[in-house]
C-alpha cells in the first residue's frame, strides 16, 4: 500500500473517530442526567407514588365512599420494592429527557443546516410539553373517572349478601397509571410528527384529510391496545386522537400555506434582480 493511499485511509477514519468520541461524550451526559433523575425519584418514591394515589381518592369521593379508607395491598415481599424501581425509572426518564433530547440536538445540529436547525428547535420545546400536557390530562381527569368506574362495579353495604371491595395492587395500579400517560403522551405527538413530516414532504394536508376515516378507525383500534379493557379511558383515548388528528391537519396546511409564501417570496426576488430589456 503506498504512503498516499494510507494518508487516505488516516483522513477518512478521522471523521469517524471524531464521531464515535461525540457519541460516546453525549450517551455519557445523557445516562449520567437519568442516573441522577432515578436517584432522585427513588429516594422519593413513596411521595412519587402517595402523590399518584390522589386521582384514586378523588375517585373514592365521587364513587360516595371514605377517600381517607383508600388502601393498596402488595401481595409478595419484594413487590413494593419493585414498584418503587420501576417508579423510579419512569420518573427519571421524564425528569431526564429534557437533557437526553438536547444531547441528541448536540449531537445531530452539527450535521444541519442553520434553517434546519431553527426548524427542528420548536418541535424540540413543543414535544415535552405536549406529553406534559397529555399526562396532566392523565392525572387531573382519565384517572379518577377510570377508577370511578371500576369502584362503581364494588358490592358494599348490608343490602349484599356479598361484599366485594377494590383492592388494587400497587405494581398493578402503578401500571395503570404508567400505560395512561405514556399512551395520552404519545399520542400527543401527533401534530409533531406529522408537521415534521408535512415539512419534509412525506405527507400533505389533503392526504390526511382522505384518509380521516382510516384514522377514525385506527384511533379505537389503537385505544384499545394501549389502554386497560374499560370503556372509559378506550374512549377517553380514542377522542382526544381524533381531535389531535385535526389539529395536525391544521398545522400541515399552514406548513403548505408557509412553503407558498416563501416560494413566492423567492420568485418575485429572482424577477427583480432579473435585468430589464
Amino acid at each position: 500500500m503506498s504512503a498516499d493511499e494510507k494518508d487516505d485511509i488516516d483522513q477518512s477514519s478521522a471523521p469517524l473517530l471524531d464521531h464515535l468520541i461525540e457519541l460516546r461524550s453525549r450517551l455519557i451526559w445523557a445516562i449520567g442526567g437519568f442516573f441522577i433523575a432515578f436517584l432522585a425519584c427513588f429516594f422519593f418514591a413513596k411521595q412519587i407514588f402517595n402523590l399518584l394515589v390522589i386521582p384514586f381518592q378523588w375517585a373514592t369521593s365521587w364513587a360516595g365512599l371514605d377517600a381517607s379508607k383508600v388502601d393498596l395491598i402488595y401481595t409478595a415481599p419484594q413487590e413494593f420494592f419493585f414498584t418503587q424501581i420501576k417508579l423510579a425509572m419512569f420518573g427519571g426518564v421524564v425528569l431526564a429527557f429534557p437533557i437526553i433530547a438536547l444531547q441528541v440536538y448536540k449531537f445531530v445540529a452539527p450535521g444541519l443546516y442553520k434553517n434546519e436547525r431553527r426548524a427542528f428547535m420548536p418541535f424540540l420545546i413543543a414535544s415535552p410539553i405536549l406529553f406534559l400536557i397529555g399526562a396532566a390530562l392523565v392525572y387531573f381527569f382519565f384517572t379518577p373517572m377510570v377508577m370511578w368506574f371500576f369502584l362503581s362495579m364494588q358490592q358494599v353495604g348490608p343490602e349484599n349478601t356479598v361484599q366485594i371491595s377494590l383492592l388494587p395492587k400497587v405494581s398493578e395500579y402503578l401500571g395503570l397509571i404508567m400505560t395512561l400517560m405514556l399512551s395520552f403522551g404519545l399520542v400527543f405527538q401527533l401534530p409533531v410528527v406529522t408537521t415534521l413530516m408535512a415539512r419534509v414532504g412525506l405527507l400533505t394536508s389533503q392526504g390526511l384529510v382522505d384518509k380521516r376515516k382510516y384514522a377514525i378507525v385506527a384511533a379505537f383500534i389503537a385505544a384499545a391496545i394501549l389502554t386497560p379493557p374499560d370503556p372509559v379511558s378506550q374512549i377517553g383515548l380514542a377522542l382526544p386522537t381524533i381531535l389531535l388528528y385535526e389539529i395536525a391537519i391544521w398545522a400541515a396546511r399552514m406548513v403548505e400555506r408557509n412553503r407558498e409564501q416563501e416560494k413566492a417570496a423567492a420568485d418575485e426576488t429572482g424577477d427583480a434582480d432579473q435585468p430589464t430589456a
